[in-house]
């Protein structure tokens, strides 16, 4: 199994800011993680941003190499379509580098990491991963990156917007996210 979040001692680490937080609205806290996608020969990282209220998965890009610069792809998408409060992430090396940092920074948006090795403390984009892997990357066998880049392209597609949420009061997270009202 690749090792996705290797840390690089050098980089600055910043404290996890939501223990004891009430999350209440859209875009008060958004978290990022990296997993990765098997493919018949080889795989893909995939990196997604999801908020954290709503569960709606805000942008996503997926990489053959684990190096930063898809994830600030990621996050200048992300930022194009709203602004959180507070940022969150594990402390791998591509969140705790300095042109991620900055971004993040140049937005005055609040940095939290994950303490190491805590799982739970990104459980929302975990429970993403294994309804994505159980739903879709695993019952297909996907042999180019064009199509785990269209495969997860509609997985999205459906989580966001078909997919009702039990948490939600079984609204989407794009119901929940875009206030839309349901009659």
């Amino acid at each position: 199994k690749p090792r996705l979040s290797g840390a690089n001692k050098q980089h600055l680490k910043y404290p996890y800011l939501l223990t004891g937080v009430v999350i209440e609205d859209n875009d008060q806290v958004w978290a990022a993680d990296i997993t990765y996608i098997r493919m018949a020969y080889g795989f893909v990282y995939l990196m997604v941003i999801m908020d954290w209220f709503s569960r709606f998965v805000v942008a996503w890009e997926l990489s053959t190499s684990l190096t930063a610069d898809f994830c600030i792809r990621a996050l200048e998408m992300a930022l194009n379509k709203g602004l959180p409060t507070i940022f969150n992430t594990d402390q791998g090396s591509q969140f705790t580098s300095e042109d991620f940092i900055n971004v993040l920074k140049a937005h005055r948006i609040q940095i939290s990491m994950d303490g190491r090795g805590r799982l739970f403390d990104n459980i929302f984009t975990e429970r993403l991963w294994r309804s994505l892997k159980y739903a879709d990357i695993y019952i297909k066998d996907y042999h180019l990156v064009k199509e785990v880049y269209q495969g997860i392209g509609q997985y999205f597609e459906f989580y966001n917007n078909k997919r009702p949420h039990q948490s939600l009061s079984y609204r989407t997270p794009a119901d929940v996210y875009l206030r839309a009202v349901i009659f």
